[in-house]
């Protein structure tokens, strides 16, 4: 803030007749703005506005389009109109819209924290979830003003030529809207590429690759990490997709992929089993029929678990749950000058399955049994930080050799640096889905549910912290105390406080009155 070459704008779209939740939170952005400003001085200025005000409907559709568009969610809230004229329906933006010279950036202040739904109903977020938001509220707000005054935007590469899904495919359209709005992206054919410069590449994203990578594929990447090259791992290790579930059931079973070595000299081992956690998401399922027509139930499906920040790390600290499909547990390994760091784990009830195994829908009409989700935090997604060894140290062939001559690199047995790299045992989590009549969803939506969850923002966090090598992360890893009421028991106890504070009172009053008067009757009485 204090070296702020020219003035940075800030429109604050939360203000007006708007629910206490949304006060306190445009109370703390206040607050906030104003400590910015106290660095800052008049290079920062802020104004809370409600967007569209005054305006007719049509202009006003047109506002909340370029809103929507800017990546900003609507939120549907009953206000009271005037007194005894009942309610109405307003749409609000829990964001703000921050420019600098001639770009802008609009910030989800909700970002992160689990919505009940996307298209706009009412009491989309419980007030744990709102205190959350404003535990990220500073890191967000610097988070964007450091992407517009920044001179170099990393460059982001995504892989592909393992059977990835393309670019264009729609289980992809939200992952590369994300990188797309926050890096420069650019793709990287790891097949036919000699050789993968760091200096190209701030750091590459592989998302479910499909086929074998071959040593060479394998030795790019690693020379890559070796030079200080940062890699983000999505992999599914087993052959099971939802789709498949059409039929009644499915066979789970290994993808050879061919990384486990790479993996395991890195520091990680991804298990061919599958994760079933009690605290997961919810998938229609055909219980009967009516009339001839089918009746379906949203039932637990314990193979979409819902992910959870497995240590205090600052990519994963104040994040809500994040949705995974058909994951897979992952083992840390010795690996000499190594960090490990796990950021995803199950919950504390779940266990592991071995494949091949044959998974049924019509088992989610029974009762699970209870100890078999006996093991708990089971890591899904680790992060690996230091120095690493190359898995080719002594086994590089003599072409492979003769390809870095080419471009003048030594090979490396080991990283010059400390690099990072993160493996993930999920490749859905960052794959949308895709809606019939809407088309691609934002990622971490569930279709059926219209729940939607943090996946996108762990995504973009995983790929901040390792290309921008200048990353404030760490305004995330604030401690952040919230002072909620325990709505069970204030609905359970509800009468008894309400007599404490509204009878008790009057009873203490009366009770005062009448020892004044026996008092006062006595003191002055004549014998």
């Amino acid at each position: 803030m204090k070296n702020l070459e020219g003035e940075v704008d800030i429109t604050v779209l939360l203000t007006g007749d708007i629910k206490s939740e949304f006060k306190k939170l445009a109370t703390s952005t206040k607050e906030l703005l104003e400590n910015f400003k106290n660095y800052g001085g008049n290079k920062i200025q802020y104004q809370f506005e409600l967007p569209a005000e005054g305006m007719e409907d049509s202009l006003k559709a047109v506002v909340f389009d370029s809103l929507v568009s800017m990546g900003l969610r609507p939120t549907n809230q009953q206000v009271q109109v005037k007194e005894g004229e009942g309610k109405n329906q307003r749409q609000i933006f829990p964001g703000a819209v921050i420019r600098y010279g001639d770009k802008s950036i609009a910030i989800d202040l909700l970002q992160g924290q689990v919505q009940k739904s996307i298209f706009n109903s009412d009491d989309l977020l419980d007030k744990e979830s709102l205190n959350s938001a404003e535990a990220l509220l500073e890191y967000k707000f610097a988070n964007a003003i450091q992407k517009l005054t920044q001179k170099d935007v990393p460059v982001v590469a995504y892989a592909y030529g393992n059977g990835e899904p393309p670019y264009g495919f729609p289980a992809v359209y939200s992952a590369f809207e994300t990188l797309g709005r926050n890096f420069v992206v650019d793709t990287v054919n790891v097949k036919t590429v000699p050789f993968i410069s760091p200096e190209d590449y701030a750091a590459i994203v592989i998302v479910k690759p499909g086929e074998k990578f071959t040593d060479d594929d394998k030795f790019k990447l690693d020379q890559y990490v070796m030079n200080g090259g940062r890699l983000l791992f999505f992999v599914d290790v087993l052959y099971a997709e939802r789709d498949s579930l059409q039929n009644g059931e499915l066979i789970a079973y290994s993808r050879d992929l061919n990384l486990n070595d790479l993996l395991f000299r890195y520091g990680v081992r991804i298990n061919t089993d599958l994760v079933a956690d009690k605290h997961c998401d919810k998938i229609p399922v055909e219980v009967g029929s009516i009339g001839g027509q089918s009746q379906k139930q949203l039932l637990p499906w314990p193979y979409a678990p819902l992910l959870q920040p497995g240590s205090e790390h600052p990519i994963v600290k104040n994040q809500a749950d994040v949705l995974g499909q058909f994951v897979n547990s992952v083992d840390m390994v010795e690996a000499d000058g190594v960090t490990k760091t796990v950021l995803l784990s199950s919950s504390v009830n779940a266990y592991t399955m071995p494949t091949p195994a044959r998974i049924q829908l019509n088992s989610l009409q029974t009762e699970e049994d209870v100890n078999k989700f006996n093991r708990k935090n089971i890591p899904v997604a680790v992060l690996l930080e230091g120095k690493f060894s190359s898995m080719f140290a002594n086994r590089a062939s003599q072409a492979q050799l003769d390809t870095l001559k080419e471009y003048n690199q030594p090979f490396l047995r080991e990283s010059k640096e400390p690099g990072k790299v993160i493996v993930v045992s999920d490749a859905d989590i960052v794959l949308n889905q895709v809606s019939e009549t809407v088309g691609p969803l934002p990622m971490g939506v569930n279709k059926f549910t219209k729940i939607q969850y943090a996946n996108k923002d762990f995504f973009l966090n995983c790929t901040e912290y390792l290309a921008n090598k200048k990353n404030i992360l760490d305004a995330r890893a604030k401690d952040y105390a919230l002072r909620l009421l325990d709505v069970k028991k204030i609905t359970e106890e509800r009468t008894l406080w309400q007599v404490i504070n509204i009878i008790a009172p009057i009873l203490l009053v009366c009770l005062f009155a009448v020892f004044y008067q026996w008092r006062r009757k006595r003191k002055y009485t004549i014998a």
